[in-house]
């Protein structure tokens, strides 16, 4: 019976949508809580079953037959109380669609966002992803990203916002979530946890300790609970044995329990293997192997199941679904037939080439060469990924297809001026870019590399990875792949104005960088369908560049000394069963403070020039109330006017056992004005100077004396003061 009635929901969907009937629920003036429960109250056996999965039956995942697989992901409607379909989609940097490629706009990727550094700039890139989802009848984003970088070469940094720092993480995807929210969209964290390589993805065990996970792994899904998010997905991977999708440790208590979290928790894709709602499990995606009704209901006879759990999934579903609105919208706003919409429009292209410019880093400006001229009678060479074969985003559930992609050969020569020459060459043939780099002014060189799902990179240099198969819709990459680095080489030979732009999925090999002759670099990351105008806009100065580098770029492959055991695992690193996190709190920069590594080729964590410089004094610290203020002046000294990202690092009390320095605070100036000061003020709470407690499982505040440092990066500190902490027990 379950069977037929289950299916019968389903396919209902095909035929009409509805909003919520008249009831005890109806009332928008009541909270989500109240409206949860006496929605839940009001269903049958079978109704709340069906919606702990998605379709039993036939195809799924963006197809064009009916409604229940026109999404990535599908749930029925229960057209008898209203409650519309939930329709989920990727992804993490826009509305993904296959079935109609170039109806949506490519933002720019989630890491790229996270080198913005800005909380307005995050929320504003949640909103336009947001309206677009809903625009195409979808009311769940399967996204943001919010792993870690642990692993440099992993293939999908390029989707995380955390970069390689939970702070980063945790600050900016609060804004991203109310983005996205606030356009009656749910949104979905991911991918929890530790889902930190792709190499075996699907089978590895991350071995991971419970100070690791909460200090290091869990800040960025604690920001997005505290933001109200909707839904969390739960990974391919293992955690210390146990499948990530029916792990009670990670899920019940790290995640629901200790962390609060109100929302459901879906699998990803096929990542379910029991029928784990006991153990924190609310939702199985795609389809219904082992969240049917048939298996619930088996395990409710049995015991194994109780009902109080499929009560508390349901009412999870419904508590995201009315805290966002979705439960409110007129009838059809999710109906498939949507899906043709196009739904870019100038506003969100204008959005996508600012939040570009935004998050694009500039690492050198030795000689100022930068921002080029205008409206001059130089000529500009661009070589390599410049033209229609330019790097803007990565593959798998993070690619969007865009309706056009601006060219940087494009924006560079409307930048430039009808007066100015600009001429290209792919870097194919090397004595060629060469020649032509010879007779120009300036030497633009586009260099870059791709990633995406469901492998890691083969190395972090720019000749190894950059595979235009990897996308089948896109030109990324065509031309000079496996020989960027002799062609950067090439041109620095004989052009003293050589600058690099890197559009890249991560961290790169940068063996030129202190070549004398390439005097900018420029690291725009995977910038999206905008990249070639708001790369011009840097390059000539419409924008100052403020943006920082969200993860560290290496001197040297491996430089964070992993052994094979800890990436990408044993006993076969070609199919790992296991990965061991021995390094524990000593990620990315942590590592490099620790190990007192010198940069030479490579750029710190927080790195970033403007073309504007910027003086720090006056550090005061009051720790005598909470949160505790630490204030002090910025100036732009400079000759433009700019803005600054000030950065605060914590140095704890030597018995905290913590890496040298973590970020606990950054702030986005605004634009300052030639010799323009102004105070900031960065606050500490309590969070900020605790570790995590593994006997009392929670975070407690560490007493003693601590270090405060304000400056540009990691490695660039411009004041320092001490604190002291007299928390009583």
């Amino acid at each position: 019976m379950l069977k037929t009635a289950a299916l019968l929901l389903v396919t209902s969907t095909a035929l009409t949508t509805a909003t919520l009937v008249p009831g005890p629920w109806d009332n928008v003036n009541d909270t989500p809580e109240v409206r949860a429960k006496a929605l839940l109250g009001n269903l049958t056996q079978e109704e709340k079953l069906s919606l702990l999965h998605g379709p039993r039956y036939g195809p799924c995942c963006q197809c064009k037959q009916n409604s229940s697989c026109a999404y990535v992901g599908n749930i029925n409607a229960i057209v008898r109380l209203g409650i519309p379909p939930i329709t989920m989609n990727d992804g993490p940097q826009g509305f993904r669609d296959d079935n109609y490629p170039g109806t949506t706009t490519a933002w720019p990727s989630g890491l790229t966002m996270a080198a913005s550094w800005d909380v307005d700039a995050m929320k504003e890139w949640g909103i336009g992803m947001g309206k677009e989802f809903h625009a195409k009848g979808a009311n769940v984003q399967l996204g943001p990203g919010l792993c870690l970088a642990r692993v440099p070469r992993n293939g999908r940094n390029f989707e995380y916002l955390s970069g390689e720092d939970p702070y980063l993480g945790y600050t900016l995807v609060q804004p991203v979530i109310n983005g996205i929210q606030s356009q009656k969209v749910v949104a979905n964290a991911k991918h929890y946890a530790m889902n930190n390589q792709e190499t075996n993805r699907g089978a590895v065990s991350e071995e991971v300790d419970e100070r690791t996970r909460f200090e290091m792994y869990y800040p960025a899904f604690a920001g997005a609970i505290e933001a109200n998010v909707g839904s969390i997905m739960c990974s391919y991977n293992k955690i210390n044995g146990i499948w990530s999708c029916e792990n009670p440790v990670t899920l019940s208590d790290d995640l629901k329990n200790y962390s609060g979290f109100k929302g459901y928790v879906m699998s990803d894709w096929g990542a379910t293997h029991s029928t784990s709602i006991m153990e924190g499990l609310d939702v199985e995606m795609p389809g219904a192997s082992f969240m049917n009704g048939d298996a619930v209901s088996a395990g409710l006879k049995n015991g194994s199941i109780q009902q109080a759990a499929v009560e508390d999934s349901v009412y999870r579903l419904f508590w995201s679904m009315f805290s966002t609105g979705v439960m409110d919208e007129p009838d059809g706003t999710y109906d498939w037939s949507r899906l043709k919409t196009n739904s870019t429009t100038e506003d969100s292209v204008q959005s996508a080439r600012r939040l570009s410019a935004a998050s694009t880093v500039l690492l050198k400006n030795s000689k100022h060469h930068l921002p080029l001229p205008t409206n001059t009678k130089l000529t500009f060479a661009v070589l390599g990924f410049g033209s229609d074969n330019a790097v803007v985003h990565g593959g798998g559930s993070g690619s969007v297809v865009a309706s056009y992609t601006a060219r940087p050969i494009d924006g560079i020569t409307t930048a430039a001026g009808a007066d100015a020459t600009v001429l290209y060459n792919n870097g194919t043939d090397l004595q060629a870019a060469a020649t032509l780099a010879a007779s120009s002014d300036y030497a633009i060189v586009f260099v870059g590399t791709l990633s995406h799902e469901g492998g890691d990179r083969a190395s972090l240099s720019l000749d190894d990875g950059c595979d235009p198969n990897i996308d089948k819709h896109s030109k990324q990459c065509q031309g000079n792949n496996q020989q960027q680095n002799a062609l950067i080489e090439a041109v620095a030979a004989v052009n003293q104005k050589t600058i690099v732009v890197a559009s890249v999925p991560g961290a790169i090999l940068m063996p030129w960088s202190t070549h004398e002759n390439i005097t900018s670099i420029v690291m725009n990351f995977l910038g999206g369908q905008q990249a070639g105008n708001a790369i011009a806009d840097v390059l000539f100065g419409d924008v100052n560049p403020t943006a920082r580098l969200p993860l560290t770029m290496p001197n040297h492959e491996n430089e964070l000394d992993m052994s094979t055991e800890q990436w990408p695992g044993l006993p076969n690193p070609l199919n790992p069963m296991y990965a061991m996190y021995s390094e524990e709190l000593l990620v990315g920069y942590r590592y490099y403070e620790e190990n007192n590594i010198v940069f030479d080729t490579g750029f710190p964590f927080g790195h970033g020039l403007s073309y504007t410089t910027f003086k720090y004094e006056n550090i005061q610290i009051d720790s005598t109330k909470k949160p505790y203020q630490v204030t002090f002046d910025i100036t732009n000294n400079g000759n433009v006017p700019g803005a600054e990202i000030c950065q605060l690092y914590l140095s704890f009390p030597s018995i905290a056992g913590e890496p040298p320095i973590q970020l606990k605070g950054f702030q986005k100036t605004k634009i300052l004005s030639i010799s323009e000061s102004i105070t900031i003020t960065l606050l500490l709470n309590d969070r900020d100077v605790s570790i995590w407690n593994v006997v009392e499982h929670h975070f407690s505040v560490v007493n003693g004396d601590y270090i405060v440092h304000v400056g540009a990066s990691s490695r660039d500190l411009r004041l320092s003061a001490k604190m002291t902490v007299t928390e009583k027990e």
